[in-house]
């Protein structure tokens, strides 16, 4: 795989975070052109600063809109072979039955802009060979949530967004998503200390770049026979 995104051109939503970080890094050093995109452009000056500006360009952008989404992928200056979406928002619910703010919230950050970023990369690929999306959920919804309940949900549906998105673009287009769970992140294990660590058969926490080389296997050549699928990156967590 040293040398499978070589001239490949990737756009990469969200990814000034940890997990993001470590895939794009990996991108670049496997030859790839990757555009960063997201809402933090503090955030993603970091970003340049640490990973450098070869093969790397960063682009501040609410993605908001499909418009919004489409002038992402037109930044990127050439048809894309691949998309690789971790953007979103973790918030907890105020479970007000008269404020449905914190749902909207929630779908439209975890959910809606990862459909716009699909459609508007539909349209904008390289068809020169089977082109790339891979989506992010989070092991949130598969153990329940009581305190971040539009999180969990929006975060569900990706997985049958993946699904979905694999039937409508087959064969042009092999669309996975990566499921992280138990990983060292600002908004992972910073927020819950140890407590979940008896709940990893691993025993230990995951690192970014452990989720990372699974993003960059779905999107290599390895992965050619892969579509549909939500791989749990997550220490055995959800082994049930």
């Amino acid at each position: 795989m040293a040398s499978a995104f070589i001239g490949k051109r990737i756009v990469v939503i969200g990814g000034a975070g940890g997990i993001g970080l470590e895939t794009v890094r990996g991108f670049i050093e496997h030859g790839a052109h990757v555009l960063m995109a997201g809402i933090d452009a503090a955030a993603l000056a970091r970003a340049e600063q640490t990973l450098g500006r070869i093969r790397l360009a960063t682009m501040t952008s609410a993605l908001d809109s499909p418009a919004e989404c489409g002038r992402v992928m037109d930044a990127l200056g050439a048809p894309a072979y691949a998309l690789v979406h971790l953007a979103g928002l973790f918030g907890r619910d105020d479970f007000d039955p008269e404020d449905i703010g914190d749902w909207n919230r929630a779908v439209a950050a975890n959910l809606t802009n990862a459909n716009d970023m699909a459609v508007a990369f539909s349209s904008r690929f390289d068809r020169r060979e089977p082109a790339r999306i891979v989506l992010t959920s989070a092991v949130g919804y598969r153990r329940g949530d009581g305190g971040h309940v539009s999180y969990a949900k929006a975060i569900e549906a990706i997985a049958g967004l993946a699904q979905t998105l694999s039937r409508r673009l087959a064969p042009d287009v092999l669309v996975n998503a990566v499921v992280p769970g138990g990983i060292v992140t600002k908004t992972g294990i910073a927020e819950r200390g140890d407590a979940d660590l008896g709940g990893i058969p691993l025993q230990r926490f995951g690192e970014p770049a452990e989720v990372a080389s699974v993003i960059r296997f779905l999107c290599s050549p390895d992965a050619s026979y892969i579509a549909g699928q939500t791989i749990r990156v997550d220490g055995g967590i959800t082994t049930a």
